[in-house]
């Protein structure tokens, strides 16, 4: 991705290292928020907990909206995009939208993503932007099951 992308989104640019603790802190406070629609009980796995998920998450490119305050973070791998987190003072300000009109501009296509089924604000977001349903299927969260959609953008 070259430093024109970049600018085209105001407030993205690449992850740093140095902007590990602040994504790993909005991580804590929005991924059971993630989950607050779903019946079970989820107590959070530190992202540097959850192998797979860090994994995932570092072997993908990493964005950051926000300088020098870390806003929310968004995630791409090839097509798939692995993650959007924006730390709950910054919602409702356009902070996800960004990320994601971002991460849809660097993706291939087209580009997929999962969610869970729950959790409507984002699956409404992800339909405002074209994303469609493919299936459904059952995901887990620390070992508590999770209904998930995987969606889809031609």
């Amino acid at each position: 991705m070259d430093d024109q992308t970049l600018h085209s989104t105001a407030s993205i640019r690449p992850f740093d290292p140095g902007d590990f603790n602040a994504i790993e802190a909005i991580y804590a406070h929005s991924k059971l928020d993630e989950l607050r629609f779903e019946q079970g009980p989820f107590e959070l796995l530190p992202l540097k907990q959850d192998e797979q998920r860090f994994r995932n998450l570092m072997a993908a490119h990493i964005v950051v909206s926000g300088h020098p305050d870390v806003q929310g973070f968004g995630a791409v791998f090839e097509s798939e995009i692995r993650a959007i987190f924006v730390h709950p003072s910054y919602r409702g300000k356009g902070v996800g939208k960004a990320l994601l009109q971002h991460l849809i501009s660097v993706a291939g296509k087209p580009a997929r993503l999962s969610v869970a089924k729950s959790n409507a604000p984002a699956v409404e977001l992800y339909r405002r932007h074209g994303f469609v349903t493919l299936r459904e299927f059952e995901a887990y969260y620390n070992g508590v099951p999770v209904q998930a959609i995987e969606m889809e953008r031609s």
